[in-house]
Order: C-alpha cells, then structure tokens, then sequence
C-alpha cells in the first residue's frame, strides 16, 4: 500500500527559520515547496531537499499566479516570510518601512492564505502563521514590527473562528530571540555591529532549527489537535523587555539531542 505524498509549502524559505522549517518538514516525509525571491538560493536548497522551488515575492499582488497550473496540492501553508526595517521611535520612523513590513508580513500571508485554502479545505491540511512575541507586547523602536506582528496575530485568530466546523487546523508560533544570519543585519540594513549588538551577551538564543521543531511538533500531531499558539523564548528572555546576558552555566554541551517528538 502507497501513501500519498503530503505537500507542505513554505515561504520566506531562502534563509533562517523558513529555510530551517523547509528542511525540518522535508525530513519529516512532507514534499517541500520553497517559496522565496532569491531564485538562486531556493533553487539549491530544494534540490538538496527533494523539493520544488518557486521565485514568487508573496507582496507581488498577483503572487497566486506562480502557483498557476500546479500538479499538487498544499497540505501545510507554512507562512514565515516576514522580517523588521529599522529601530526608529514612533516620531521619527519612517511610514515607508512600517508599510513594507505590514505588505510582507500581513498583506503577504493573506495572498498566500486566499491562493491555497481551498487546497486546504480539500485535503484538511494546517495553517501555521510565524508570528513574533512582538505580537504579545510593544517595546521602544519596534512600535512598526510590533504593529505588523499583530496584523498577523489578529488575522489567525479571526481565521480561525471563520473557519469553524472546518476540518482544518490554525497554528501560531510566536519565537522570541531567535539569532540568524539576516533578521537583525537586514533590520539595521546591513550594520553588523548593531545587529550584533541585539544578541550579545544572550547565552543561547533560539536558533532557526528551535523554531523549526516547533513546527514539525505541530505538524506532527494527530489531525484533530491544533496548537492554537505556542510562545517559544530562549531561557535567556524572560520576556519582550527582559533579556539575562550572562552566562547561565548549562551543566550540558550546547548540541544536545533533540526531544523524541522530533
């Protein structure tokens, strides 16, 4: 007896957590779709993944055109394109960068929503939204992130209801300090000593590979368990505006085994 093959699709998957997410899911048995702009980037990493790679800016407004004409069906819409565009206060943040992250955070994951529910509707799939504990708390400089987070935080709660009686699941996953290679160097538009700035002294800050788990946990459940949200922080951040930067003397090594779920 064959099994269908389950089709996850991933944006933002060029680098960090969406790159980490596509990897993690392609091990769990799922084809991945690699949506990205960087042809290149996703191109290579989907090749070595056995997956598709699809060129596609989800702020295009005719984004569900590249999916046109599609062999498969999406059973996981995972949507993780985001990121932040400068730390300025509220009186002097620039409206350009506040547009650009609600375009690509918010406005991205509803085209990307209208392009597949009806795939998942059909195959009783999952819907998880990589929201931020920016969502959970406003904090100086990150009044803009803060605002398109909630965007994201406020549509998967309302998609969530709208779509009840509906076999399909609404997760949000809400990372804390995760430390990749371009979140806080693309924030800062290329700085490395103030993108640096942002995890010094944080012993262990999440990795993209921690956030990843949390998905393929999700993912991973029976069908009709939905992790409504789940808020994941480094041991270090206590909270939004509470950050421990000093050691905290683990009793072990950094690269332990992951837990059995994964």
């Amino acid at each position: 007896m064959t099994h269908e093959v389950r089709t996850a699709v991933v944006t933002g998957a060029s680098s960090g957590i969406g790159a980490a997410i596509a990897t993690r899911l392609a091990g769990d048995g799922y084809r991945v779709v690699l949506v990205a702009r960087r042809r290149e980037r996703i191109g290579e990493l989907a090749a070595a993944l056995g997956g598709i790679a699809v060129a596609a800016d989800v702020t295009d407004p005719d984004v569900a055109r590249r999916f046109a004409g599609r062999d498969w069906r999406c059973d996981v819409l995972v949507n993780c394109a985001g990121g932040a565009l400068g730390a300025e206060p509220v009186g002097t943040g620039a409206v350009a960068d506040w547009s650009a992250m609600y375009d690509v955070n918010v406005l991205g994951t509803v085209r990307m929503l209208q392009t597949f529910l009806d795939d998942l509707l059909e195959r009783q799939g999952a819907v998880i939204n990589i929201s931020s504990t920016a969502a959970l708390a406003g904090y100086e400089g990150g009044a803009g992130y803060c605002a398109a987070k909630s965007g994201v935080r406020a549509l998967t709660q309302s998609l969530r209801l709208e779509l009840a009686g509906k076999p399909v699941r609404v997760v949000e996953i809400l990372p804390g300090m995760v430390h990749t290679d371009e979140f806080a160097l693309n924030r800062f538009r290329g700085d490395a000593g103030r993108a640096q700035a942002v995890y010094q002294g944080v012993d262990r800050p999440l990795t993209a590979d921690d956030v990843a788990r949390c998905v393929s946990f999700a993912c991973g459940l029976p069908s009709h368990v939905n992790i409504d949200e789940m808020i994941v922080r480094p041991v270090a951040q206590a909270a939004q505006h509470k950050v421990h930067r000093e050691r905290l003397h683990w009793n072990e090594p950094l690269a332990v085994p992951g837990p059995r779920w994964v």
